[in-house]
């Protein structure tokens, strides 16, 4: 006779700079290995299986972002194995919430929108603790050129472009909802230079490094290396263009995931 198996979304967050990504991968320190490690130690042996909402690569951070388990044994006092989680949890990891799901819900499919937040500074060298969540960029930027080339992103568009290593066989053709470039209010510190700078982007998904290609591309632009009209023909249908600039990861936040 099989057990009864229970299901709860747990949100989370997390700064990535000393993780290689969500994915599990041998000998190297990921947010699902250290996640399901925990579980492992405070459920004493309760059989139960992990599943993240997306994947984040190596150095990105997460504000808010969640992932589904799968347990045999139904959780009494979801207060108390929340305080338990994070009590074992690494410093660098939290657990907001636990919320009991159903079997029909789907933590990649009824992922509704995903936000992203790409946080950079310019045009001096900052504060070495910036370093975990924010990019300096030493170079002079035209902000207000990037801020324009920010909005040529939002519609649907053909981003093959902007997906690393694309092949033939993967969907491009994908709708980004928001892109915005603006001057950072979500994100403080003392250590923070006096001007920050937040690039927003919201979809429901995204390819292979294609946020970290569009801010690389918008950085491009703000040097003066690229126009406008060649951001605009890079999402054409035809185009055959491969950005060649991915910005770096350590200044790239999931900010948060909506789901339906």
């Amino acid at each position: 006779m099989f057990n009864k198996r229970y299901y709860y979304l747990i949100k989370i967050q997390y700064l990535g700079y000393r993780f290689h990504g969500w994915q599990k991968q041998p000998k190297l320190k990921t947010i699902h290995l250290m996640i399901d490690r925990t579980l492992n130690f405070i459920l004493d042996g309760i059989q139960f299986k992990t599943l993240g909402s997306g994947r984040t690569d190596a150095m990105v951070s997460a504000n808010e972002t969640a992932f589904e388990l799968f347990i045999y044994e139904k959780i009494e006092d979801e207060s108390v194995f929340l305080d338990l989680f994070n009590h074992n949890l690494p410093q660098d990891l939290r657990a907001l919430a636990i919320e009991e799901v159903d079997e029909k819900f789907n933590i990649i499919q009824h992922s509704k929108i995903k936000e992203y937040v790409y946080l950079f500074a310019y045009g001096q060298k900052c504060h070495p603790f910036c370093a975990p969540l924010m990019t300096t960029i030493l170079d002079d930027l035209d902000i207000d050129i990037m801020k324009q080339g920010a909005q040529l992103f939002e519609g649907t568009h053909n981003f093959k472009p902007y997906c690393f290593r694309a092949t033939d066989k993967g969907l491009y053709t994908r709708e980004v909802k928001q892109c915005l470039l603006t001057e950072n209010i979500l994100f403080t510190a003392n250590f923070f230079p006096k001007h920050t700078y937040t690039l927003i982007v919201k979809g429901k998904g995204f390819g292979r490094n294609q946020i970290r290609l569009m801010m690389g591309a918008l950085i491009k632009l703000g040097r003066g290396e690229v126009t406008l009209e060649y951001i605009e023909n890079s999402l054409k249908h035809e185009s055959t263009d491969v950005m060649d600039f991915i910005a770096p990861a350590s200044g790239l936040i999931l900010n948060r995931v909506e789901f339906e």
